[in-house]
């Protein structure tokens, strides 16, 4: 994971937290955890450090079912989620007719350069 340029004891604090959980999870649950962990990290340092980490493609970013971001370490290689609404269980998933879908439209209305995000939000067995 690339970390900010001189990462403070905070944004490391951020950045490790990140990377011991395989879910997402949102800013104020990251946030709440370093707390509850006794980091004295504040909110805003945790969505600037996110954000920073998301910006260079270090995390992957996801739009929750209401619409909130969640946050995870990132897996090498282009792939889309599946997410259980009820318990936010994700599992990573590729789909080729998706990519041949994507190039075709984008082909068809003369747009190059394409990139897309596609999240697909269902119940998890457990939670059925």
């Amino acid at each position: 994971m690339t970390t900010p340029r001189r990462p403070t004891r905070q944004q490391s604090a951020v950045i490790d937290a990140l990377g011991s959980t395989q879910d997402f999870t949102s800013a104020q649950d990251l946030h709440a955890r370093l707390r509850a962990a006794g980091d004295k990290v504040g909110l805003a340092t945790v969505y600037r450090t996110l954000s920073t980490l998301a910006d260079s493609g270090d995390v992957d970013v996801l739009r929750t079912a209401d619409g909130e971001a969640a946050y995870r370490k990132c897996s090498t290689g282009h792939h889309h989620h599946l997410v259980c609404r009820s318990c936010g269980r994700t599992v990573e998933v590729e789909g080729p007719a998706v990519e041949r879908w994507t190039d075709a439209v984008a082909a068809e209305h003369g747009f190059t350069e394409v990139a897309h995000t596609l999240e697909i939000f269902g119940t998890c067995r457990d939670c059925s």
